[in-house]
């Protein structure tokens, strides 16, 4: 049967063969018929059995059979759970349609939500969005989801697992209530088949394979091996095997990172992608993979959706996942549109209950081996490290070292500072000298009245500040505080001020009585005569 006999225009028809399609798969030849009838639909089939084009191919036939009136709206929304998966259906869209005058755009985060806006504002046929960047737009109000007219769920397990549930329900609110819901995965659970009953209206069901089930292309192996000398065996196979693209998946991010670095020094090129990395570094690292550029990619479960590389040939699990429907994802990379591929997975003695827990997915046992010189209890050896990276590694030392030798550098100058704070301290005692000098200049300026009146107050002077210091100690010592002498009395005689108050030089006498009350206060007084002798 040909995709021209399942209803398709000629245009469709022709977007297939132009990619090498000639036959629709399995799921195609049930879901195509399905979608263009309108009803809701709840299909399965194994990653890498065309299910994408088993909805992208009838939905675009719809749209062409009910042309768009006046301005574009967004007449059909796909979910997805990936970045890397909605920009992979968009492409899909674009690819199938491109000999028709219907329009796509995609929208996700880790990207300047800006121009997505202004794609937006252009209008549509087709928007491939993932959940969380789709409410962004929503929320505003950039987005018109008013005129939906097919909603469609990709992968919606994996969005289920990363808990994109209420986010769908958010969304389901705000599109119309009249819609085609059709709903696609690779597995089923029961969340799923819960999903789908509150979802879809009276849906026709389509399984082409075995629930959790995987492709029987694939051929899957489990090598046994301790779990640190799992990077020496991975470059052993990888060398030896001269594989020259292989995709390995880790549990953990950091785990994602390691590797790579590892391999990476041992002459292998290796780059990880998982979600801590910003959207561009993703992109970058993905295209480089598929061309070739690119020996090995490290990745996390994130990726295990939306990677699709034509004649992808080998899969590492390097760490089992802990959720058995990820590994038939995982393995789903390879083996793709009837192609042959390989997935291996290394596994240590404490990861044996995941590893029961996939066979009993699957329903399936896996073969187990030993790869020689890697058995249980051989000592490990260390890595080879690749002149390239031994030089890339001088070079991140430099530069580890670089902020030493400025803080060094600020350590001199900082030096040279104080040094100058010194010199500072030097050239203003030497302005406090000259200062001094300019007084001494002052003083020789003073006429000659001048100069013998302050000669002649200084001893007064000296003999004021001697009595307040005897003062002070003998009130620290908790005894009377001496008299004070009686300042007019030691005044020296100041000619210069002869004739400018109105009175005379001449000291006025002592009168009597002021002697007799002196004579009266008790000793130590200010002004008593008592007890002197």
């Amino acid at each position: 049967m040909s995709f021209a006999s399942l209803g398709l225009s000629d245009a469709l028809v022709r977007a297939v063969a132009d990619v090498g399609y000639t036959a629709p798969t399995p799921i195609q030849l049930q879901a195509i018929p399905t979608v263009l009838a309108g009803h809701d639909l709840l299909a399965g089939a194994q990653t890498g059995t065309g299910k994408t084009a088993g909805f992208v191919l009838p939905i675009l036939q719809r749209l062409l059979d009910a042309p768009r009136q006046g301005k574009k709206h967004i007449r059909v929304l796909i979910l997805t759970p990936t970045r890397e998966l909605a920009a992979q259906v968009e492409e899909s869209v674009r690819v199938y349609g491109k000999h028709t005058d219907l329009t796509s755009s995609v929208i996700f985060g880790g990207v300047n939500i800006n121009p997505q806006i202004t794609a937006l504002r252009q209008g549509f046929d087709v928007l491939v969005a993932t959940p969380g960047r789709l409410l962004d737009h929503h929320g505003q109000k950039t987005i018109d989801l008013s005129h939906v007219e097919v909603l469609v769920l990709d992968e919606a397990d994996r969005m289920l697992d990363m808990g994109f549930i209420h986010d769908i329900k958010r969304v389901l609110r705000i599109l119309p209530p009249k819609r085609q819901n059709l709903l696609f995965s690779a597995t089923f659970s029961d969340e799923i088949r819960d999903l789908a009953n509150g979802l879809l209206n009276q849906p026709k069901h389509i399984q082409v394979t075995p629930r959790n089930s995987t492709v029987e292309s694939v051929a899957q192996r489990v090598i046994a091996v301790d779990a640190k000398r799992k990077p020496e065996l991975l470059l052993h196979l990888v060398k030896e095997g001269n594989w020259y693209q292989v995709l390995v998946f880790t549990r953990t991010k950091h785990g994602a990172n390691k590797l790579a670095q590892q391999l990476d020094k041992a002459g292998v090129p290796a780059l990880p992608i998982h979600g801590n990395k910003s959207q561009n570094a993703r992109t970058r690292a993905l295209a480089e993979f598929k061309s070739g550029k690119l020996q090995v990619l490290v990745a996390t479960d994130i990726a295990a959706r939306g990677i699709d590389i034509d004649n992808l040939p080998h899969v590492v699990n390097f760490d089992l996942p802990n959720v058995p429907e990820d590994y038939v994802h995982r393995i789903g990379r390879t083996g793709r549109a009837g192609m042959q591929g390989e997935a291996l997975s290394l596994v240590s003695p404490d990861e044996m209950s995941y590893l029961r827990d996939i066979e009993k997915l699957i329903r399936r046992a896996l073969p187990r081996e030993v790869i020689p010189g890697f058995e249980k209890g051989t000592a490990p050896q260390a890595l080879p490290v690749t002149p390239r990276a031994a030089g890339a590694e001088a070079a991140a030392a430099t530069t580890e070292q670089q902020p030493r030798r400025d803080g060094a550098r600020q350590g001199e100058r900082g030096g040279r500072r104080g040094a100058g704070s010194g010199n500072g301290a030097r050239r203003s005692g030497a302005k406090q000298g000259a200062t001094k000098q300019a007084e001494h200049k002052q003083v020789a300026h003073k006429s000659a009245p001048q100069r013998d009146s302050e000669r002649s107050a200084a001893p007064h002077k000296q003999a004021v500040h001697k009595q307040g210091e005897e003062r002070g100690e003998a009130q620290r010592k908790g005894g009377h505080a001496p008299a004070p002498a009686s300042t007019r009395a030691q005044r020296p005689h100041d000619p210069s001020r002869d004739g400018l108050t109105g009175r005379s030089s001449a000291r006025p006498p002592r009168r009597e009585a002021d002697t007799a009350v002196r004579a009266n206060l008790p000793p130590g007084w200010p002004g008593s005569t008592s007890g002197r002798r």
